[in-house]
């Protein structure tokens, strides 16, 4: 059964496509079928994967838009392991027409509806907004990601996400839960970034992930090449830390699943 899987946090800057990009990149070297959804105008993930957001024939936005099918926009970046929904500055221009649309917050999930048995993890990431784009990717996620960093701000506007995922919830998708959230950007020698840490335990217990994204200058650089932190370098911290990142999703998942079945 496939997962989707919703990266999301409206504050910018705190790893959300570098945690999209990668957790894509270790989940395909678990030999998962992955496919990773950009949702977000700047592209930054579509790059990130190796593809040009400026030299695509169909984006994101004609899928959303209605003017192709998303498996006509899909990508097959060999180097990457997965596949990509690339996005670029046009899907501004979709979220603007989306919002005179009947069924507006469902066409993401429409689109992706006939995708989903070809992938074991659907990954999409998110602009760093509560629009229309994200509300898109929430009505389409099984489970929500939230990237935060131990600062001083992180926890102001997450009380917003999660009354949005909760309308959502009550509303148009009763199945979307928050899958965990992800400490980024992580200096154990900061003490603010440690009593931040304790703060997010102590409010979301076992909601926040074990694994922690260190600070890394590799983790950073691998965007510029369009690569993942695998393929630019596999025995970086930043590298291990995405893989025991998989680790833990899909050990989350094999518990879920046999909650279910019980």
């Amino acid at each position: 059964m496939t997962r989707t899987i919703t990266i999301a946090n409206q504050k910018g800057g705190v790893g959300k496509t570098t945690t999209t990009v990668n957790l894509a990149a270790a989940l395909a070297a678990t030999r998962r079928r992955v496919l990773l959804v950009d949702m977000d105008p700047q592209g930054n993930a579509t790059m990130g994967s190796g593809i040009d957001k400026n030299d695509l024939k169909y984006s994101l936005c004609d899928v959303l838009l209605g003017e192709a099918s998303a498996r006509q926009a899909l990508q097959h970046p060999t180097e990457a392991g997965y596949d990509v929904l690339p996005a670029n500055a046009d899907l501004t221009a979709a979220e603007v027409q989306l919002m005179n649309k009947i069924g507006r917050e469902k066409q993401l999930s429409l689109a992706l509806d006939t995708l989903r048995d070809d992938y074991d993890y659907i990954l999409i990431d998110c602009p760093p907004a509560l629009n229309m784009l994200t509300v898109n990717a929430l009505v389409a996620g099984d489970g929500i990601v939230i990237p935060m960093q131990c600062e001083y701000f992180a926890l102001e506007g997450l009380s917003s996400l999660l009354d949005t995922i909760e309308q959502i919830r009550l509303s148009v998708n009763p199945n979307i839960r928050i899958e965990g959230l992800l400490r980024t950007m992580y200096d154990s020698r900061n003490n603010l970034s440690n009593d931040v840490s304790s703060e997010l335990v102590e409010h979301f217990g076992d909601q926040v992930y074990r694994t922690v994204i260190p600070r890394n200058v590799a983790l950073a650089e691998a965007p510029s090449f369009g690569q993942s932190i695998l393929k630019y370098d596999r025995n970086s911290r930043g590298s291990m830390a995405y893989l025991a990142l998989a680790g833990e999703v899909l050990r989350r998942e094999t518990k879920q699943n046999h909650h279910i079945t019980q």
